[in-house]
């Protein structure tokens, strides 16, 4: 069983694609499973994240406030800046521009310490932007949707900032208390996690896809290029703002794919609850849940050849 959970784990981004690819050909393989059970989705994984959370997790924050403060401004400045320039340069309509907007304005992504470990990247310093990031986004998350989307639909900053407290931030401290009263059962679980939270992420993204199929067939290849686009330059700009700030190379790989990964499922999650009048606006998220994870797998390919290999290796990622 663990090693059937390890290849799951390992081959997540095969795994994405692969439903991604069957719920926009054959629809019907995933319409069955409404819209209304991503919020449930979502916060199952982020329980899964609070499981494997620990009080040293949250200590680098105070260890290394410099590392963090740059991650997270990084990652609060270059994504929306990104999003909103991307659907400006595109003239996309409102509905999509939407779309590319909300996840550029989410927190890191919940693959990004997988992708960063498998890089051979700091990954107590993305484990800690990620922890940071995501308690950060009740606030920041609905401001920067405001900012920057304000002007083309109503934001309901207040509605965001509960829906978000809702879906991420109550899992995770039900998974910190569980880990806390219930240890042993919680050691027990832990290895399997990474396959479980896999197999959540790639079924959110099978009922996202599913549900856009047809508008996704129709005008699908703009709105794929400019999340591409957004994930890609999100990259590249986290790894040359770390060289920029002459920081080691593994803190510039996590600090790439922290900024380049985004919560991609939460921004689908904000788009079905809040804009739903735009049904278009669920797209991008869905579009990024799947290229992210490929890139990212692509990414960390590439940054094992330049890394330093003496980074020590763990026994098992904390969560996907």
């Amino acid at each position: 069983m663990k090693k059937v959970c390890d290849f799951i784990a390992q081959w997540m981004g095969v795994l994405v694609l692969l439903v991604g690819a069957v719920a926009l050909f054959l629809p019907e393989s995933f319409i069955w499973i409404e819209t209304k059970t991503i919020n449930p989705m979502l916060g199952v994984i982020m329980f899964g994240m609070g499981l494997t959370l620990s009080p040293k997790d949250f200590k680098i924050v105070l260890s290394r406030p410099k590392d963090i403060l740059i991650g997270c401004l990084a990652q609060f400045t270059i994504m929306p800046l990104l999003a909103w320039l991307l659907t400006l340069a595109f003239s996309l309509p409102k509905e999509l521009a939407l779309g590319v907007i909300l996840v550029g304005c989410c927190p890191g992504g919940t693959a990004s310490n997988v992708i960063t470990y498998l890089a051979k990247g700091d990954l107590a310093l993305s484990v800690g932007m990620t922890a940071c990031s995501t308690l950060l986004a009740p606030i920041v998350t609905p401001l920067l949707v405001w900012l920057m989307a304000g002007t083309m639909v109503n934001v309901d900053t207040l509605g965001m900032l509960l829906s978000i407290v809702y879906v991420v931030i109550a899992p995770i401290i039900v998974g910190l208390l569980c880990q806390h009263f219930l240890p042993k059962l919680t050691k027990a679980v832990t290895p399997y996690l990474p396959a479980f939270s896999s197999l959540a992420i790639a079924v959110t993204v099978g009922i996202v896809v599913s549900h856009n199929a047809d508008r996704l067939m129709l005008g699908g290849m703009i709105v794929i290029l400019v999340v591409m686009l957004h994930n890609l330059l999100g990259l590249s700009l986290g790894f040359t703002i770390g060289r920029l700030l002459r920081l080691e190379k593994p803190k510039c790989v996590a600090l790439s794919i922290e900024v380049g990964m985004q919560n991609s499922g939460l921004a689908s999650s904000l788009a079905n609850m809040h804009f739903a009048a735009y049904p278009l606006a669920t797209v991008p998220g869905a579009i990024f849940s799947v290229w992210h994870n490929i890139s990212g797998a692509l990414a960390a390919r590439s940054f094992q050849r330049t890394t330093d290999n003496g980074l020590p290796r763990m026994k098992s990622a904390p969560w996907c």
